[in-house]
């Protein structure tokens, strides 16, 4: 017997990479390292984060934020997501120069083009402080005080830590709250626009065939980073050049199969893998149907306007994708979580672990947790549901609201930290919103308006809406706001923002917009916000005492890795195709005759290039078709990856680039809360379709000439 599970043990450890994980790059070495040699990873643990030398995470900064990219050449050039540099496309289209529709290419580094705000972040090196955080936390029993009490010590960590003096330090908490890191960082402010496709090739397949495999989207876009002479960080400047980077990846053009090694570096944003089972049942059952219902009504809103007016779909064409992005992924997750039985698995894991509490001796210290969970997920079900229509509809998706709340915020400012505070804060918030109000139209928030209002009023938890959202007619409630309400245009916010503190005040709120906002905002404050958030601590408190039942139980050979938290990790696994449903199985690589085969002329997602169809026609591909003659498009993996890693390198064995990471599958999107390796894929674009599209497409040889192109595997040496 004992033989047997020795066995089973060396039999499933060596395929875990294909289940799941998002690894710190500084704690590969052991069983990670071993598993993806396994797998046939070529390069060690050292060569993909060292502190000594240049590593592979020297070329994985974090873009703006909140994507990631790739560095590709000697010459600062970097690799992104076609949706992740939209922001910046966007902002230098106009209806006579529409790089949005037509595509963007620099064939001169004096026409690349600078880009407001735009950044990307370096990893220099990760240390563990766990202690350093945590000291002084021991003795401290109210949650509030004890996480006062580590932001504290953060802050002053931050500032004293050694560091250069254009680096930053970094503290990113581990674990929920058991485990600290520091991030020791660069951050390079000059970033420029290099090329970009048109939408009909980035953006191919749009909302319809967002997180839905098979894709055909050439989902990338090319920027340089830029820094002063000394190649450091700096703000934008003519005198800047190029950056010189650490290391950069060569681009592999050997091509992919299925079950060969993949691994994806990047900056996952957020995963909630730990959750018991009464968190995830509410998130199915309650808080995404919720979500999905206030976005389904303003993308159908945005979309009519959008395909009646060019004008309308070039302002709100970034807003739409970003809305529709998650609208789409909650769908597919509560999708994903009742096909998987996700609940199910999670009682049984949590079955398990009461066992292992009472064979330990446990009880005291985590007996009593998941009565604790249970009890609390069903006092704060009601609270949760109506934060999330609060945040949805009058912080997120009617701007009018939004822009109504800035000013609500404003006045608390005043209220709480004086008139020196509210003007330092009224100025900033004008230079904040002006871009805002660019891509504003008054009709189309007003439709809008008229139906998330609709949904607030009846769908909210009823005790805690205002007395001004009883027996609402919205029609007339929308016309009456938009037709009085200053907060409709710029000029007339600067209006409303005009003065000492004690008129802007009175002007506010004679506002028909405003007072409608604050009644609601007033509402959430007093009823809401304080109750929810009184019980999340005790959650939080609970989720961090269960992570550590979770870590101190388990089996050394569990390995659990920690939560995503926009910290830089690696995440391993292979080309592989699967079986989303009965009878319905999917190969692992698209290929250009896709594209044909779903182009619709003319059409808002599907219209194809003119120019794209000649090379098709042509067969003109250079060196970038695979040996079936065919230029690969994109292929799936078994990489866990979420939003955060859309540009993310997708990478060899040998640490070559062979794609850029854009999507998961649809039917595999619950991989945030329950990861399945039968049916979660990430999707990447193939780096030969990318090199076709620079080279044979926009005949940016100029882009071509920097690269570093491979070929094939060159021979180990004997």
């Amino acid at each position: 017997m004992k033989f047997l599970r020795l066995l089973l043990i060396l039999f499933v450890l060596p395929t875990f990479a294909q289940q799941g994980g998002m690894w710190i790059p500084s704690l590969l070495k052991g069983m990670n390292e071993t598993e993806m040699k396994n797998l046939g990873m070529k390069i060690t643990a050292e060569d993909i984060y060292s502190v000594n030398k240049s590593s592979l995470k020297d070329a994985v900064p974090h873009f703006d934020g909140g994507c990631t990219a790739e560095v590709i050449s000697p010459k600062g050039l970097i690799l992104t997501n076609h949706h992740c540099g939209y922001d910046n496309i966007q902002s230098h289209s106009t209806v006579e120069h529409d790089y949005l529709t037509n595509g963007f290419w620099a064939y001169k580094m004096e026409e690349e083009l600078p880009n407001k705000d735009l950044f990307v972040t370096f990893i220099v090196r990760i240390e563990d402080i766990t202690a350093k955080v945590l000291e002084g936390t021991a003795s401290i029993t109210a949650e509030a005080d004890k996480q006062k009490k580590i932001q504290e010590n953060i802050s002053m960590l931050s500032k004293t830590l050694p560091k250069e003096s254009w680096q930053e330090n970094q503290i990113k908490t581990f674990y929920d709250g058991n485990q600290y890191l520091l991030f020791v960082t660069e951050t390079f402010r000059d970033v420029r626009l290099v090329g970009a496709p048109p939408s009909s090739i980035g953006k191919f397949g749009s909302d319809t065939d967002n997180w839905v495999w098979p894709r055909h989207t050439g989902d990338f876009s090319l920027f340089r980073i830029y820094a002063d002479k000394n190649n450091r960080p700096a703000t934008y400047s003519k005198d800047n050049v190029p950056y010189t980077p650490k290391h950069f990846f060569p681009i592999s053009i050997k091509g992919v199969q299925e079950n060969d090694f993949t691994m994806v570096m990047g900056y996952p944003g957020r995963t909630q893998e730990y959750l018991p089972s009464y968190a995830v049942e509410q998130i199915m059952n309650d808080l995404n149907p919720a979500k999905i219902e206030v976005r389904d009504a303003a993308l159908k809103v945005q979309d009519g306007f959008m395909r009646k007016d060019p004008a309308i779909k070039i302002q709100y064409a970034s807003k739409y994708a970003s809305v529709a992005n998650y609208w789409k992924k909650w769908i597919g997750e509560t999708k994903g979580l009742k096909k998987s039985n996700a609940v199910a698995v999670k009682q049984k894991f949590e079955t398990g672990l009461t066992e292992k509490i009472n064979k330990a001796g446990k009880q005291t210290e985590y007996g009593n947790l998941l009565n604790e969970f249970k009890t609390n997920y069903s006092n704060i079900r009601e609270y949760a549901i109506a934060r999330d229509y609060f945040t949805e509809v009058v912080m997120r998706n009617c701007e009018i609201l939004t822009f109504g709340y800035r000013l609500y915020q404003l006045e608390q400012v005043l209220n709480t930290k004086g008139e020196q505070s509210f003007n330092d804060r009224k100025n900033n918030l004008i230079g904040t919103l002006e871009p805002l109000y660019k891509d504003f139209n008054a009709n189309v928030d007003e439709k809008v308006f008229e139906q998330l209002i609709t949904i607030y009023a009846t769908k909210s938890p009823k005790q805690f809406l205002p007395s001004s959202l009883n027996n609402i007619n919205a029609s007339q409630l929308a016309s009456d706001v938009f037709k009085n309400s200053k907060l409709t245009s710029f000029n007339g916010l600067k209006e409303l923002l005009n003065g000492d503190a004690k008129s802007v005040i009175e002007k506010i709120n004679q506002d028909k917009g405003y007072t409608l906002v604050k009644s609601i905002a007033e509402a959430y404050d007093k009823s809401v916000a304080p109750k929810f958030n009184e019980m999340n601590l005790k959650n939080i408190a609970l989720q961090r005492t269960y992570m550590k039942a979770i870590m101190e139980l388990s089996p050394k050979s569990a390995r659990i890795f920690p939560d995503a938290n926009s910290t830089l990790r690696v995440t391993y696994g292979k080309v592989k195709g699967y079986k989303p449903s009965d009878a319905v199985t999917y190969s692992p690589i698209t290929y250009l005759d896709g594209v044909m085969e779903k182009y619709v002329p003319g059409d808002y997602e599907f219209d194809v290039p003119k120019k794209l169809i000649e090379l098709y026609n042509n067969k003109d591909y250079g060196q970038y078709a695979a040996k079936n003659g065919k230029v690969p498009v994109a292929f799936i993996a078994t990489n866990h990856t979420t939003g955060g890693n859309s540009g993310s390198p997708a990478l060899d064995a040998n640490g070559n680039l062979i794609g850029c990471n854009f999507d998961r599958v649809w039917e595999g999107t619950m991989s945030d809360i329950y990861y399945s390796p039968e049916i979660c894929r990430n999707i990447m674009v193939d780096a030969r379709y990318i090199l076709f599209i620079i080279d044979k497409y926009a005949g940016a040889k100029n882009l071509i000439d920097e690269l570093k192109i491979i070929k094939s595997t060159p021979a180990k040496k004997k």
